[in-house]
């Protein structure tokens, strides 16, 4: 996926998920010691949003945050559902690009936290008017309806905001995270691989709970007019394999080894079904290998697989900026 080629510079999303490099190389935050503050006397974070801005970037931070042993608790939930719940001893963070979410709104003002804290894509948003403090992100206005640039950087902002609270920086990191997202984003990919996906009925995402494959099965619909689904761990092997067909397809996001062998067994020699890899290393499967970076390669496997779905829609003639009834703000606060 480079501009210099019509085929992709035609799309404000293939535009987007580019600028995604400079927004990673010039990544930074205004001070973020009021939300430390608050999440050092709570040790409890609680982070909300709808769609794209809750699913990669706050299971993505819950997965650091264990997999480190961080001494923070974290949880994640849709709005709405987090009306039901206990958060006055949490800090609680909510994203909106818009800042005009209705389900992120309607919790900021209905519900008690020991810290609220927006975080959006523009000053001056009514989700920021009833937060402790706002954070606004610096990758400026999407234009396609899918999210991208915008979801890296809410995931960058959570990432470093954990750093900056136990005394380390993103600086230097971010120029590496730059310059292999480019390779990623802009790699070959092989054809017979995008014609296998493109042909398929359903596209299946599986892998780790981390937001990667979740939010690869929303941007699948929007970006291609496809249905998927999300096979979190070994969901593909335990049950659903009934009624999968010769024409679906799975794509693992870097498969456990010691799991390649029965997904083989189960849904290439079973259902008869292609099954591709995402990974930085050879697999039992045909392999998209990207570059692996510690503590990061959760972004580099979501832009590649931004890159393999941009090729599929255009593979399938899709208007990659233009869907016919998605929207940019699901559903929009008004006064």
């Amino acid at each position: 996926m480079k501009l210099n080629n019509p085929k992709y510079a035609q799309y404000a999303l293939c535009k987007e998920m580019l600028e995604t490099i400079d927004v990673i190389r010039n990544f930074k935050t205004k001070d973020l010691s009021k939300a430390i503050e608050s999440l050092k006397k709570t040790g409890k974070l609680f982070m909300t949003g709808e769609g794209s801005s809750r699913i990669f970037p706050a299971k993505h931070t819950i997965n650091i945050i264990q997999k480190n042993n961080f001494p923070i608790t974290a949880y994640t939930e849709g709005s709405r559902q987090a009306l039901e719940l206990k958060l006055d001893e949490f800090t609680v963070f909510g994203a909106s690009n818009s800042g005009k979410t209705k389900e992120v709104i309607s919790l900021f003002k209905t519900k008690e936290a020991a810290g609220k804290f927006a975080l959006t894509a523009h000053s001056n948003t009514p989700l920021g008017a009833i937060s402790d403090d706002e954070y606004i992100l610096n990758c400026g206005k999407e234009e396609a309806v899918a999210a991208t640039k915008s979801v890296i950087e809410q995931a960058l902002f959570y990432h470093e905001f954990l750093k900056a609270m136990l005394g380390g920086t993103c600086d230097k990191t971010m120029k590496q995270l730059a310059d292999k997202s480019r390779e990623v984003l802009e790699m070959e990919i092989d054809p017979d691989i995008i014609d296998i996906i493109a042909k398929a009925n359903i596209i299946y995402f599986a892998g780790r709970n981390v937001g990667v494959a979740e939010e690869a099965t929303l941007k699948t619909n929007e970006i291609t007019r496809k249905k998927s689904a999300y096979l979190e761990g070994t969901y593909a092997v335990h049950g659903i394999e009934e009624v999968m067909s010769e024409d679906e397809v799975v794509i693992i996001i870097d498969p456990y080894k010691e799991e390649e062998e029965k997904f083989k067994e189960v849904l290439v020699d079973g259902v008869g079904m292609h099954v591709i890899a995402v990974s930085d290393h050879d697999t039992l499967f045909p392999t998209i290998k990207i570059p692996s970076m510690h503590c990061y390669d959760a972004y580099l496997q979501l832009q590649a697989c931004w890159n393999i779905l941009v090729e599929v829609g255009i593979a399938c003639g899709v208007d990659l900026d233009h869907p016919t009834r998605a929207r940019k703000v699901g559903n929009e606060f008004t006064e």
